[in-house]
């Protein structure tokens, strides 16, 4: 724990809530004996990166999952274990992580391994911040591996956020194209099951990756998740029922233990800030709310603009309608007249049902296939899976869509019949 400031009256000597903050922290890889649920995973990972540790070649592997599966957890979890335990044999073992996310081109990606590599090693060339190319990058980290690494685990989070996959190749194929002796396993991670569609034929040929699918945690996971939580708080301040509760708001909805301990976290601070000596039920529900506009922001913060207004348009139907689902027709026609209020182009019908389909595997949505008769013929049928206030929120958040129509505003529309015919020249 850090050291605890002294005699300024501005700061509070002993934090009256927190214990250890940092089992709350999203990045934060716990001991192996505060890990649940996973161990079938954690095989699988070890099983294709594993021969790394022997001095062998190991197999790439792509991780599929919706968010808070401990995709990321996991990854990291195996990757420093093969670490040691090839360091035990003798290997120069490393382990490299990048956010995509943030490191969302070839360029950048090259830039963080390169220094993280440095950061590893006594390497005393000078890696330029800006100002060079991607292939020079390269350099330093194939010059990096040749001099002080026998293997390396790279691990891309968020590898769907890259701007392209060339990086993949490259990784691949520098031992082939004797760029380097060592051996490099790449690790990736994706919310989207739909990124290797994405790759180019020769590099997806090349990665030649195994792939993983990590499903949601259940209730019982998520309860005992929670409970290797509690001595991150300060000793009797989570009331009885705290921990259930919070678990059960997380398997309700998604299976999300990122989004429960969020929500614990969030409580803490909420007591914090009223003043309370205690996390009760009532932090946590407001908590949850919090949580899940930040968890709908999170998952739609790198989608397009088209993708964001589909949800907003699903959401404003239910709100202002009289129903739960809408037929993607219904939403397509909601989603043109907001394209309209906020001066963009709309897509096609097609392009609005393939961003519906993306966000239904991300848990945003639920989309179920249903017959119409021999009239109508089969359709889908669009719901949410959250509360649709959550939805308007989080997408007004994105600064070019504020002057959508707030919640409030939209709930004044009285129910229509039909739901997607309200006139929506009344909101400009």
């Amino acid at each position: 724990m850090a050291e605890q400031t002294g005699g300024d009256p501005l700061f509070e000597s002993h934090d009256p809530i927190f214990n250890r903050k940092e089992l709350l922290h999203v990045g934060h890889v716990p001991d192996e004996d505060r890990i649940v649920g996973r161990d079938d995973e954690i095989q699988s990972v070890a099983a294709e990166v594993g021969a790394i540790t022997r001095g062998d070649p190991p197999n790439n592997v792509m991780i599929y999952g919706k968010t808070g599966t401990g995709k990321s957890l996991i990854s990291r979890h195996v990757a420093t274990r093969a670490q040691d335990a090839a360091r035990d044999n003798d290997i120069d073992c490393g382990v490299l992580y990048v956010d995509c996310s943030e490191a969302n081109t070839e360029t950048r990606t090259t830039r963080q391994l390169a220094l993280s590599l440095k950061k590893q090693t006594d390497y005393q060339q000078n890696i330029p911040l800006r100002g060079v190319g991607t292939m020079e990058y390269y350099q330093h980290i194939w010059g990096i591996l040749e001099d002080c690494f026998d293997a390396v685990i790279v691990i891309l989070d968020e590898i769907d956020k890259l701007d392209n996959s060339n990086i993949l190749m490259q990784l691949s194929r520098a031992r082939e194209a004797r760029k380097t002796d060592a051996y490099i396993g790449v690790i990736g991670i994706s919310n989207k099951v739909q990124y290797r569609e994405t790759l180019d034929e020769r590099i997806d040929s090349s990665f030649g990756h195994r792939e993983l699918f990590f499903h949601p945690y259940d209730a019982s996971q998520l309860r005992e998740i929670m409970r290797n939580r509690e001595d991150a708080f300060q000793p009797d301040v989570l009331e009885g029922g705290t921990i259930e509760l919070c678990a059960a708001l997380a398997a309700k909805k998604h299976g999300d233990a990122r989004k429960a301990i969020e929500i614990l976290k969030e409580a803490g601070e909420l007591a914090r800030r009223t003043g309370s000596e205690t996390v009760s039920e009532d932090h946590i529900q407001q908590a949850q709310e919090v949580a899940e506009i930040n968890r709908i922001e999170e998952l739609t913060s790198g989608a397009t603009v088209h993708a964001k207004l589909a949800l907003y348009a699903l959401a404003s139907c239910i709100i202002t309608g009289d129903r739960e689902t809408y037929k993607t027709r219904e939403v397509y026609e909601r989603y043109v007249g907001i394209c309209e209020l906020v001066a963009t182009d709309p897509i096609t019908e097609n392009g609005l049902y393939r961003q519906l389909k993306e966000q239904a595997f991300l848990g945003v949505i639920e989309s179920e296939k249903t017959g119409g008769g021999r009239s109508q013929g089969s359709y889908l049928l669009h719901r949410l899976v959250t509360d649709p206030k959550h939805i308007v929120k989080a997408v007004r958040r994105d600064s070019s869509l504020d002057d959508l129509p707030t919640y409030d505003r939209l709930c004044e529309t009285s129910p229509s019949t039909g739901s997607h015919d309200v006139d929506l020249t009344s909101f400009s």
